[in-house]
């Protein structure tokens, strides 16, 4: 019996050491598939957790989004240009017992499968365009991408988040062409801004002058009608005011006239010549009447 004395303390302290080997911690950004034998045996979620030492085996799977690259590639368009095209994928494996054991039973290294099928779809898509009409819908072929990496993947136990094409770089030859005629584009939209302005301008210069013409000759106008409604005022003054003076003036001027020459003169006794008369030699009214009478 000495010798299970003896071997007591060191099989409890082989299985404390056991006990500690099997301890194992999953992550809040993982999740842990674990085979027995090499069958699976269950799955572990984030925490403290223990396996069999040597006998169980584990996987831990990341559940984060994650990006990979397609790697640049030399595609040929529809218009038989060689394109220079790369792009980036992002994906996350879903945090579910069944997603987990999908991407790893069903599909082997993903992240390899994923670059090589993405690559793939992009041949396809791009070999259908031109090398313009891709540069300018890459929405369209990130969509499209997205919507066959989703759909080939579907088994995978994996979300295609997004897809983003990366660049598209046309021969160097070809870009040159290209930067000459957008920059031909450009100067001709400036030249054309630049001539629709000078007219703008022109324009407004020539709605002001007319606009000034116009204030002259309305005040030119206001001022003859002025001056026309003033020299009236001045016409209908003198109607009223002068019209009868002058006409005793003139008529003093032909008595003057005829008394110059010793000319006689019969006058109605009710005229106004003879009050102006009268007024004249300093006679009233009255007693040149009387004068008349007698003589």
């Amino acid at each position: 019996m000495a010798w299970l004395a003896t071997i007591a303390p060191l099989a409890v302290v082989l299985i404390i050491i056991l006990a500690l080997a099997g301890l194992f911690v999953v992550r809040p950004i993982e999740r842990c598939l674990v085979e027995r034998f090499g069958k699976y045996n269950r799955f572990s979620q984030p925490g403290l957790h223990w396996r069999l030492p040597l006998i169980e085996k584990l996987y831990f799977v990341n559940i984060t989004e994650q990006m990979v690259d397609a790697e640049p590639q030399e595609i040929i368009t529809n218009d038989n240009l060689n394109a220079r095209v790369d792009a980036q994928i992002y994906f996350k494996v879903k945090n579910d017992e069944i997603s987990i054991k999908d991407c790893q039973y069903n599909v082997n290294a993903y992240k390899q499968q994923i670059v090589s099928l993405a690559r793939t779809t992009l041949r396809n898509i791009i070999g259908t365009l031109t090398l313009k009409s891709a540069n300018s819908e890459r929405d369209k072929i990130n969509s499209e991408l997205l919507k066959t990496l989703a759909q080939e993947t579907k088994s995978w136990g994996i979300d295609i988040v997004r897809a983003e094409l990366k660049e598209i770089d046309p021969p160097k030859d070809v870009q040159e062409t290209m930067n000459k005629v957008v920059k031909a584009e450009n100067e001709k939209i400036a030249a054309i801004d630049y001539a629709n302005a000078v007219e703008t301008q022109a324009d407004g210069e020539k709605r002001a002058s007319i606009k000034k013409a116009e204030g002259v000759r309305q005040a030119k106008i206001l001022e003859a009608q002025g001056q026309a409604e003033a020299i009236q005022l001045v016409n209908e003054s003198a109607e009223k005011y002068f019209k009868g003076n002058a006409q005793v003036l003139r008529k003093i001027e032909a008595v003057e006239k005829s008394l110059a020459n010793n000319s006689k003169i019969v006058v109605n006794s009710n005229s106004e010549l003879i009050n102006v008369i009268g007024e004249m030699a300093g006679v009233p009214l009255i007693k040149f009447k009387e004068q008349g009478g007698n003589g």
